[in-house]
């Protein structure tokens, strides 16, 4: 007796029921994909690290601050007007990053730049310690224990460094640590303020 083929696919069995592959099996793949593309894209775009900051080419807000150092003086807006163009440093003696610059702040100072600082929500004897262990550049140092100034010319954080002209208008912001390669842009930004 020969067997004849079966005329269907064979029974899953009671209970059973056959699968197909649906989006829930895939949507790992799609997500996955997803992410590479948007790395992708991302390597690819420049780089571009220019802030768009809302404070550019308006006069630095008035403040007067007390000195935050003992070795120096406090710090007012009146200061910024006169003179040649200046930089403006916000800075903490508890920011990690305000230390990696600090070389650079060094630099800057024996190029010619002015650099005056407001340490932000900071001790003395913390701050003497940290002027201290990674130099002084500043001229002057004033003491923002409520943020106020630093909040005032659109500062977000520490560190974060002002050009502001002879007028007190501010030029360029630098968000975060000045690096080696950002010393000659920073002194370039400088000079155009004097023009």
């Amino acid at each position: 007796m020969t067997a004849s083929p079966p005329d269907s696919a064979p029974n899953p069995g009671p209970g059973r029921e056959s699968r197909r592959p649906g989006l829930a099996r895939w949507l790992p793949l799609i997500l996955f994909a997803g992410f590479l593309g948007l790395v992708v894209y991302g390597l690819a775009r420049p780089d571009n690290r220019e802030v768009a900051s809302t404070f550019i080419g308006k006069p630095i807000p008035a403040f007067a601050l007390p000195p935050a150092s003992d070795e120096r003086p406090g710090l007012d807006n009146a200061h910024f007007t006169g003179g040649k163009p200046r930089l403006l440093n916000i800075f903490a003696s508890w920011c990690v990053p305000c230390a990696v610059e600090a070389p650079q702040l060094a630099q800057l100072t024996a190029a010619g730049a002015e650099i005056d600082g407001v340490a932000i929500r900071d001790r003395k004897d913390n701050l003497a310690r940290f002027l201290a262990a990674n130099g002084n550049p500043f001229a002057r140092i004033g003491k923002d224990d409520l943020s106020k100034v630093q909040i005032g010319i659109g500062s977000s954080g520490v560190p974060e460094t002002f050009v502001v002209d002879a007028r007190g208008v501010i030029r360029y912001q630098h968000i975060g640590a000045i690096m080696p390669d950002d010393v000659p842009m920073i002194l370039r930004k400088l000079k155009e303020a004097g023009q």
